[in-house]
Parts: C-alpha cells; structure tokens; sequence
C-alpha cells in the first residue's frame, strides 16, 4: 500500500516556485526492475519556460534503480500554433527551445519529421534537438546494415545530413507543430519580432483535440430545436458566472461574463476572473458581430497624461507597437483586453517581467540583460507618463479593437484611423480563405 501524500497547504497553490523551498510529496511504489517496493517523489512546481510541471523521481533501494520524468501540467492555448525558425549560422543552434509532449518536429529541407510523444517535454536548444534526432536514427542502424542495407543507406544518409546541420555548416528549417500551443522557441530580436522565426495559430481538428484528451465541439454541442428556445431568450442575464480553474494556482474559481455595447463600437463580450486562493485577477475581451471586410490600423499621438487615461479594447487578434522603445506585440499577446491605454502598457510590462519565456536564466547573456533593463525602463517611463510625445499603433485585421475618441462625435486631432485591404496571408492565418458564406449547403443537399 502506499504512504500518505503530502498535501499542499490549505488554500494555497497547487503549484509553488522552485525557490519555495516545499518538500516534495512521497509515495510507495513498485520498481519496476526487481517488483519490490520503491519510493517516488513528486514536486509541483512552475519553471518559466515550461509554466506548471510535475517532476517525478524514482528510486529503488533494493536494487539501485532510478528513473524521473517531467510532464507539463499547464492548462492548453485555446489554439494549437506552429513555430518555423529558418537557421542560418552556428548561433542560431544555440537558441533555446521547449518542445512539449504533444509537438512534432520537422526538418523541412529533408522532409525527416519527429513524431509528438517520441521524446518526453524537452527543454532544450536546436543544436541539442538536432543531436537528440541523430541519436534516434542511430539505434538500430548495425542491425539494419546487414538485416536491410538498403535502408541503412537512407538513414545514414539523412544522418550525414543532420551532422552538417548540427556544425553549422549548412541552413535548414526547423518547425514545431503543437496543437496543445505550449511549445516556444528563443526569440533572440526581444522585444521586436524575430525575422527568422515564423508563428502561425490555427484551430484543432478533432483528431487533435481526441489526441490532447479534450472533447471536441462539434460531439458536445447540443441539439436545440425551436421548442426548447425559453419565451424570454434574448433577454440574457447583467451578469452570467460559471466554473472554471484559476490559470495561476489551477484552483476552482468562478469566472464571470457579461455583454456590453460600446458606443459608436460594437458589442462585445467581457470576462473576468478573481480567484480567492492566489488572489490573481485577469479579464479577456471577446469581440462580437460580423468580420469586418477590411483591416484597421489606429495610430494615438500620446502628448499628455490625458491620453493614458483614455479607454481602449484590444481584440485577440490585434497587434500593438510603441516604434520609440521598440516595443511590438504580435496579434494573440495578452488576448482581449479592455482597459485604459495606461493599464494596458502596465499589463505588459508585468506579463514581459514575469512570462516572457528565455528571460531569465544561467544562459541569458550580460549583453541580452542589458537590452531587456533598458526596454523595461523606457516602457515604465511610458506608462507614467514620463516620456512624451510617442506614438501607439493598434493594427487590428479584424477591425474588432476600438481607441476611446476624447472628442467624439467630432474628429480627434491626435488619432488617425486608417482602414486597408488584407492580404493573403493575413486571411490565411485568420482562416478566412477557405471560409464558405454563399451556398454553403449545397454540397450537402447535392451529396
């Protein structure tokens, strides 16, 4: 039988810092080599790069062995994501990288892909999953050479090629595929975008979501019919809460949501969450109505303290850069936020100062800490209105972000409000170029 498990403290985190100093929890086990009983710890514990973990270790005092194992315990991305880099030299090998236990890996020059579960959640950098790579395809090949030499030939060859991929000595592309969105790889132009780096969202399949053990939406959407509609329907609730997990501490908490008409916006939906246990708080914006036919780009000259205090709602799919500190936001950072233009600049400092993956670490170089001291800097300067005039640029393609106008209905001097065309690849990775609104239902009606 096993021992009791230390249980962690009574309203506190479920997963606690490796500098809390919190002893792991102890259970009895089989070992597995000589089936007596052995010990297995477990600590719950965040590290930046890999968020929440469970690291596990066993050991067996009767016969010497040990085994440990790390999983990744943070909650999914509401989308799966791929992350391409384009390696063009030896110090690209050095990038840091965390490939999690759902991701695949491919090699795209060689058309060699690594398969998601080959290896366990990987911190590591691209020179070591190159390594970690030719050591797969090494096991076996004395066996395959005189078993099959045809393709001990095929592998060897593709393993002569990871080998200059490994020196340097040629480029390649190396692209993460995770559908769970938990895979990263070092951004080394910090805060600016990475011209090497590639990062595209796109929504699960089913396989996907069947393969990360989450229920796909089309099995648990329910069918309604026009008799159980309610007579007062359209009349929904000021306020509506339901269950969720705290995305902080991962304990039950409630979040609530409520539907608000912004004028000469739109509507849009507002949720927020307060947990009582870690006492984090956070709110996320979902915009609502019809896609818009064309992209909007809003540029705020901030010339006084007044120009921070003005409301702002910054959609999941809007981008936002600051061109005088270098500061530049991929569309998906943050998610919806509704705020003042204030608040939000200090949401992201706080979520760059805490989360912003390869920040911090023994492989962090002086040079690199220098940079992020001074971006971090001139944005607090920023937000406290300490450095005038500068320009904030929300370029939203889906036209669902909106900047208060302190002057409406008449024109703002300091804003310009820009619409444009979006192209191809701004509809492909929205998912708009293979979206059907006109007789959708034919082929169904025909098949």
């Amino acid at each position: 039988m096993a021992d009791k498990v230390q249980q962690p403290e009574k309203n506190g985190p479920l997963f606690v810092d490796l500098n809390d100093n919190s002893k792991p929890a102890e259970i009895e086990s089989m070992c597995m080599r000589c089936h007596d009983n052995g010990t297995t710890r477990m600590l719950f514990t965040k590290i930046p790069h890999f968020k929440e973990i469970i690291i596990m270790a066993f050991e067996c005092s009767h016969c010497g062995f040990r085994n440990n194992e790390l999983q990744s315990a943070g909650a999914f991305n509401e989308k799966g994501h791929t992350v391409s880099l384009k390696v063009e030299g030896k110090q690209d090998l050095d990038r840091q990288l965390v490939k999690s236990d759902f991701a695949s890996v491919k090699f795209e020059e060689i058309d060699v892909e690594i398969p998601a579960n080959n290896r366990r959640g990987l911190l590591t950098t691209v020179e070591g999953l190159v390594g970690n790579a030719i050591e797969d395809l090494q096991e076996g090949q004395p066996v395959r050479k005189y078993t099959n030499e045809d393709l001990y030939n095929k592998i060897e060859a593709i393993i002569q090629k990871l080998e200059s991929y490994k020196e340097g000595s040629e480029f390649f592309t190396l692209t993460i595929d995770d559908p769970s969105g938990n895979s990263y790889i070092e951004n080394r132009c910090l805060p600016a975008q990475d011209p090497q780096l590639k990062h595209k969202m796109y929504t699960r399949t089913d396989e996907q979501a069947a393969f990360l053990g989450l229920q796909s939406e089309g099995a648990s959407a329910p069918t309604v019919t026009e008799t159980e509609k309610p007579e007062d329907e359209e009349e929904a609730p000021e306020v509506m809460t339901f269950p969720s997990n705290c995305s902080h501490c991962n304990m039950p908490s409630e979040t609530n949501m409520h539907v608000i008409d912004i004028p000469h916006f739109k509507e849009v939906v507002i949720m927020a969450t307060n947990c009582e246990h870690c006492g984090y708080k956070s709110n996320e914006v979902k915009a609502g109505g019809a896609i818009a036919a064309k992209g909007t780009r809003i540029t705020l000259n901030i010339t006084e303290s007044d120009d921070l205090s003005r409301d702002i709602l910054k959609s999941e799919t809007c981008g936002l850069s600051i061109p005088e500190i270098n500061l530049e936001l991929t569309p998906g950072t943050l998610g919806g936020r509704f705020t003042t233009v204030e608040g939000l600049l200090r949401q992201v400092y706080d979520e760059l100062k805490e989360r912003a993956s390869f920040l911090r670490g023994d492989s962090t170089t002086g040079e690199s800490r220098e940079r992020w001291d001074i971006f971090f800097k001139d944005l607090e300067q920023v937000a406290d209105g300490q450095r005038m005039p500068i320009r904030l640029i929300i370029d939203d393609p889906l036209s669902n972000s909106y900047l208060q106008n302190l002057y409406a209905p008449d024109v703002d001097p300091e804003m310009t409000i820009e619409e444009y065309e979006r192209d191809w690849e701004a509809n492909e990775s929205l998912g708009l170029n293979d979206m059907n609104t006109d007789n959708y239902t034919a082929p169904e009606e025909e098949a």
